[in-house]
């Protein structure tokens, strides 16, 4: 018989150090965990930004640093699996992602993979990966975010891209939770336009498919505690840290596009992203995560601006099991509601998401990606196998209905 769940859990990262020049406190948090040797995993193009030496030169003389520079964006197993070989080599007391999701996840799982060796595909779920638990901690890891939307340095699932089946796939293990999340904001500084708003629409997502996920109390109580899953439904407390994320993306977004240069716009927006990360790791996703996969599995598309041009869509599909929630989302996002019934209110959120990505540069739909309408079934299909995000989306779906979302998002 069945039997709802009663009990909901919480975590995040191990500690958090945030603010203007957190990165200056590198050296003593290695020394805190009795460092001597650290691995940086980071990309080319924060290298050549001096943000990596910036890192570094933070960790001192008391910690020797190695770099591993090959994470790419929408990093492949390929990529995962030389770092791993490079943290073999260094054997790190210290393992530190700088970057934005991509690093921080290859950081993550080349912490545990490190410790405990076994291949990558191992740790990835049936049917494409051996579906191994990740058995135990792995190297002490410091996330260090330069961009402010992905939320990784909070979260224990990292992503894979394996482009010879066009599929994206993730390990999730809270042994993959950062032992410290460093975020200062002055690191995004320097982060282009583009790259700002794509970020901060996938905060913005973040926050809002994690306020209007199933309940707790609506999923089934697991025969065993360790079974509970990591995406456990939304709770009083990642209700605050969504609110709180949806506020700040709506005040501070647009500021921060137009000025990359506003402190306060910047550390607002990291708040954003970490409070978001926050709430989305423990509560869940939903279908506009699961569709932008399966559309970036196919097109390579950026994450974050396949997410706003989704995300609209995605609302107003599921805006009939979540009218409450979504008039609260329109007011969070400076939309008057008092005067509106549900579901004009619940309207007048999607309406502001799409006003917003308009004001900070996002292209119109879709077909602007390179999206056909003739793959609309495939890509459907291919969402469709993405369980973990959408059991937790507030209306059932079918795979018409995420047909008829990417046709609309077009």
């Amino acid at each position: 018989m069945y039997e709802a769940d009663s009990v909901w859990e919480f975590e995040m990262s191990g500690s958090v150090t945030f603010g203007t020049g957190a990165v200056d406190e590198l050296a003593a948090e290695a020394r805190k965990r009795d460092a001597s040797s650290a691995l940086v995993v980071t990309d080319e193009g924060l290298v050549d930004a001096g943000i990596v030496s910036r890192v570094t030169d933070s960790l001192g003389t008391e910690c020797s640093c190695e770099v591993f520079d090959g994470v790419e964006s929408d990093p492949s197993v390929a990529v995962f699996e030389r770092a791993v070989d490079r943290a073999r080599d260094v054997v790190p007391d210290l393992i530190v992602g700088v970057g934005g999701g991509s690093s921080i996840d290859v950081a993550k799982t080349t912490s545990v993979v490190a410790r405990h060796g076994g291949e990558i595909l191992e740790y990835v779920a049936p049917p494409i990966g051996g579906g191994s638990a990740v058995p135990g901690p792995g190297v002490p890891t410091i996330a260090v975010p330069t961009t402010a939307g992905t939320g990784s340095e909070t979260s224990p699932v990292t992503v894979l891209s394996l482009p010879d089946r066009n599929l994206k796939v993730g390990i999730s293990s809270r042994y993959q939770y950062p032992d410290l999340a460093l975020v200062d904001p002055l690191l995004t500084i320097s982060l282009p336009p583009s790259h700002t708003a794509f970020s901060g629409m996938d905060a913005l997502s973040h926050a809002i498919e994690a306020y209007v996920t199933r309940r707790f109390d609506t999923k089934p109580r697991p025969e065993d505690p360790i079974d509970r899953p990591d995406y456990g439904g939304r709770t009083t407390v990642t209700d605050q840290f969504a609110r709180t994320a949806i506020g700040l993306v709506a005040d501070s977004l647009r500021r921060a596009v137009d000025n990359g240069r506003d402190v306060d716009a910047r550390r607002n927006m990291s708040l954003a992203s970490f409070l978001a990360g926050v709430a989305f790791t423990n509560a869940g996703l939903g279908a506009t995560h699961a569709a932008a996969l399966s559309v970036a599995g196919e097109h390579d598309t950026p994450h974050g601006l396949t997410i706003a041009l989704l995300l609209p869509e995605v609302m107003r599909y599921n805006a009939p099991s979540a009218l409450e929630r979504y008039t609260e989302v329109a007011a969070l996002l400076g939309e008057r509601v008092d005067d509106a019934g549900e579901d004009e209110a619940a309207e007048k959120a999607a309406v502001a998401v799409s006003r917003l990505s308009d004001d900070v540069g996002i292209p119109s739909g879709l077909a602007e990606l390179g999206v056909r309408e003739d793959e609309v079934g495939t890509l459907a299909e291919n969402a469709m196998q993405l369980e973990r995000l959408l059991v937790g989306n507030p209306r059932r779906l079918e795979r018409d209905d995420l047909e008829t979302i990417l046709r609309r998002s077009l």
